[in-house]
């Protein structure tokens, strides 16, 4: 394939055998990707199937799973769907050979946080995988910090969305952004600065994801109608309350 060299010196925080789900079925390709983790000191379960993938996961504790979109039994959006009924803050990865639209919007509407295009360069695998490391471990240490949106309660660090004693639970996508919007609530967030500063680029399809996941957030904040989350088209969005209500 041609995907995963040249491997230069990669300096990444001290990781502590954070343990990794790896579900791909391309035997070579598995065996490359697992080794290079292994000599970056992650542990690394290689799983061959989605079948297979879902019984570890059920059986193991991972840090973070890299799924193939391409599986036998069962593919990797379904395995992902899975994963998030069981854990809804773990990071997942999808390492894809497709690269229609429809099909990179779909990986994050199924769970995915973020995506690789196959060929890939190993580098930019382990930054990524370190990128979601790092912020994982910020968010199990730091506090919870709340934020009152309207009748709304949002607890950015526990992921959690409450009003009038229901409560939901958000992945960590939903709550990177709704957290930046209520640190910048009332001003106008630019499209690009959003995507850099929640996935790290502003490419096309990341905007395409990006927007998936403003519409569930306007789904999550529709019960009190004083909340907007306003769209300058072209521009960006703002989240905007009702100032009798904030």
């Amino acid at each position: 394939m041609g995907l995963l060299f040249p491997l230069f010196y990669l300096k990444i925080s001290k990781m502590q055998k954070n343990k990794l789900l790896l579900v791909e079925d391309d035997k070579n390709l598995g065996f490359v990707i697992q080794d290079n983790l292994l000599a970056k000191g992650f542990e690394v379960i290689l799983c061959s199937d989605g079948e297979l993938g879902w019984d570890t996961f059920q059986k193991e504790n991972f840090d973070l799973c890299i799924l193939d979109v391409m599986l036998p039994k069962k593919d990797g959006f379904s395995l992902a769907e899975q994963i998030r009924s069981k854990n809804e803050d773990i990071p997942i990865l999808f390492l894809t050979a497709k690269v229609m639209q429809e099909d990179k919007i779909m990986g994050f509407v199924k769970g995915g946080d973020d995506y690789m295009t196959k060929p890939f360069n190993i580098e930019e695998l382990l930054l990524r995988i370190s990128v979601f490391l790092q912020r994982s471990r910020k968010e199990q240490s730091a506090t919870s910090e709340r934020y009152a949106i309207g009748r709304y309660t949002f607890d950015a660090a526990g992921l959690r969305l409450m009003i009038d004693g229901q409560e939901r639970k958000l992945t960590q996508k939903e709550a990177d952004i709704l957290n930046l919007f209520c640190q910048e609530k009332g001003k106008i967030l630019k499209r690009e600065d959003i995507l850099k500063k929640i996935w790290g680029d502003d490419d096309y399809f990341l905007g395409r994801s990006m927007d998936v996941f403003i519409s569930k957030l306007r789904k999550y904040l529709k019960a009190d109608s004083n909340i907007e989350i306003i769209n300058y088209h072209g521009v960006g969005f703002q989240l905007e309350v009702n100032k009798n209500q904030s």
